[in-house]
């Protein structure tokens, strides 16, 4: 399998399709996968010390040689930083910065790999990112950038031109978390404190009964905490602390003594639509119904390592990071669930979640056996990191943005798409040159 490898106006040679590590000189490089793209007998560096060592046989479920459903065949590969890139944050619609441990941010072109802007302020490393654009009503239309760091500072970036727009350093503490109520023209930094800033970056020391779009809002910790929040008075709708592996034939007691160590329950990352919650937790992905309130399909071994971040596609498929320095791509399938099989309970009992009821009337336990349950399949392995994949981005034309402690990141194309895209260029080139109608 050869790899066309090359950066943006220079010409490579020709490669291993194993992304370069951090001493390479290449800004950026292409390689062209083929449809061998993600082949487990390929990537065996990047399995798990327990599989190279024969210690146990994984329960994790592989895919074959051909991925017929995976789309993303070809790969830029992108070097900037030389610290773990722990952030990505997409400007619009072909932008995208980065982030991490370096303590710069970087600007780049989603579609073709470039460099636009490097940002540089921060003296430690960057601990949280965010986007404010302007609202329809503001007569400045530009997109600012947050960072927060290690330093105790936050720092306000013109986007589009790389300047300080303003520096916060009033913190008495890292501040870990930044949000974006948009709607309100505000934003939120959380640390050891909680704070409220308006657009002109004015405290609000004082706040009461902040709502966005939603009624309710979902927080997750390390030690397999899951808390359901009143959006309006910030008071706890729902709180569950035991994750389990559910087990039917075992009773309440015995399922919590069978919990395993911390990082098996940790929750790393979730998201939600209209219809599901879909949580990262351990190694594992489970997708909980909101109305059916309860768990309709897991994986509990979806990577050798824990899952470290997940997100929605708007055609029914999930896509997941982990600490082994894979991108795995599912498909939610419906399925019919037979009477005989047990219905996926145990996982949390938030809303249902958890063990049936002994008590719940014949027409409730009826219903749930002949309920409609989902599959997590997988249709696509992306392995192209040489160490953790701290988290991803997805963009509808330009395809995957990873990004991962081997200090690189890796724009994944579609294929079919950016041969299409090649050949329009070419023949559009023709045309203006007058070649295409000299050859007919």
């Amino acid at each position: 399998m050869k790899a066309n490898c090359s950066s943006p106006g220079e010409t490579g040679e020709t490669g291993s399709p194993h992304p370069p590590g951090p001493r390479s000189p290449l800004h950026q490089k292409h390689l062209d996968l083929g449809s061998g793209l993600g082949r487990s007998s390929s990537w065996t560096c990047c399995s798990s010390s327990s599989q190279i060592m024969g210690v146990r046989k994984s329960p994790l479920q592989t895919i074959g040689e051909e991925q017929t459903q995976n789309p993303y065949t070809e790969l830029l590969v992108l070097k900037a930083h030389h610290d773990i890139v722990r952030f990505l944050v997409q400007l619009d619609d072909y932008r995208f910065a980065s982030a991490g441990d370096d303590g710069i941010v970087v600007v780049w072109n989603a579609q073709t790999g470039e460099k636009l802007l490097e940002l540089n302020g921060h003296t430690q490393k960057i601990t949280a990112i965010i986007t404010f654009s302007s609202l329809g009503s503001c007569e400045e239309k530009n997109q600012l950038i947050l960072t927060a760091s290690a330093d105790r500072t936050v720092i306000v970036w013109d986007g589009d031109t790389a300047r300080q727009v303003q520096r916060i350093s009033c913190f008495q503490s890292t501040v870990k978390c930044l949000t974006v109520l948009q709607r309100l023209d505000v934003w939120l930094s959380g640390g050891n404190d909680l704070c409220v800033w308006n657009r002109k970056l004015d405290l609000l020391c004082k706040t009461s009964h902040l709502s966005d779009t939603d009624l309710s809002f979902v927080t997750g910790s390390h030690i397999g905490e899951l808390i359901i929040w009143d959006a309006l008075d910030w008071t706890m709708q729902a709180y569950e602390r035991n994750f389990w592996d559910p087990s039917p034939q075992l009773d309440t007691q015995q399922e919590i003594k069978l919990c395993q160590k911390s990082n098996d329950i940790s929750i790393h990352h979730f998201t939600c639509d209209e219809e599901n919650v879909f949580a990262a937790v351990g190694r594992g992905l489970y997708v909980y119904n909101l109305q059916m309130k309860r768990v309709i399909a897991c994986q509990k071994t979806a990577h050798d390592s824990n899952v470290l971040h997940i997100a929605k596609l708007p055609n029914r498929q999930l896509i997941s990071c982990s600490e082994d320095g894979s991108v795995r791509i599912w498909e939610l399938r419906e399925k019919q669930q037979l009477a005989a099989e047990p219905v996926p309970t145990g996982f949390f009992n938030m809303w249902g979640f958890g063990r049936v009821n002994k008590q719940a009337s014949q027409p409730v336990k009826k219903q749930q056996e002949n309920a409609t349950s989902c599959s997590l399949e997988l249709i696509g392995d992306l392995i192209g990191h040489s160490s953790s994949v701290e988290m991803f981005l997805y963009f509808e034309d330009h395809g995957l943005v990873t990004c991962s402690a081997d200090h690189l990141i890796i724009l994944w194309k579609n294929g079919e798409r950016e041969s299409g895209l090649r050949s329009l260029r070419l023949f559009q080139k023709l045309e203006e040159n007058g070649d295409l109608y000299l050859a007919v």
